[in-house]
């Protein structure tokens, strides 16, 4: 079985629309993971969506749409995109997230560094200083 390529035969901007109507359909999917915060499905997708990003682009420098497509072509975009948008913002949330857990990290370890290892755990000097019996 050969493997089909977009823009073969006649139907080549029949094929652009088809490749944009499943570009949304994966930024969707795409948007779900952000939603769901499953990041590497989310990174999954991306990948792919990326291998149909390029092949669409392909097919698009050796056809023209008519006005009736390239109408549809750029409401599919602009759906694309508001999805993109979303994603874009829980991803920006989620680096900050992880921006403050790794200053919290870096503050514990300088503290734990200053200190020893155990922060307020131990009284420096404590066990030279007091003996058993010493009351």
């Amino acid at each position: 079985m050969t493997e089909r390529w977009f823009g073969q035969g006649d139907s080549a901007q029949g094929d652009i629309i088809s490749g944009y109507e499943a570009l949304l359909e994966r930024s969707s999917r795409m948007l779900a993971f952000a939603c769901e915060e499953d990041w590497s499905r989310l990174l999954e997708e991306e990948a792919s969506y990326v291998i149909e990003v390029e092949r669409l682009s392909r097919i698009e420098a050796e056809c023209t749409l008519d006005e009736s497509l390239g109408k549809r072509k750029a409401l599919l975009l602009e759906r694309i995109l508001e999805g993109d948008l979303e994603i874009r913002r829980r991803l920006n949330k989620r680096r900050d997230e992880l921006g403050a857990l790794l200053n919290t990290t870096q503050r514990k370890r300088s503290v734990d560094s200053a200190y020893g290892g155990a922060a307020g755990a131990q009284v420096l000097g404590g066990p030279s200083r007091f003996k058993k019996g010493d009351a």
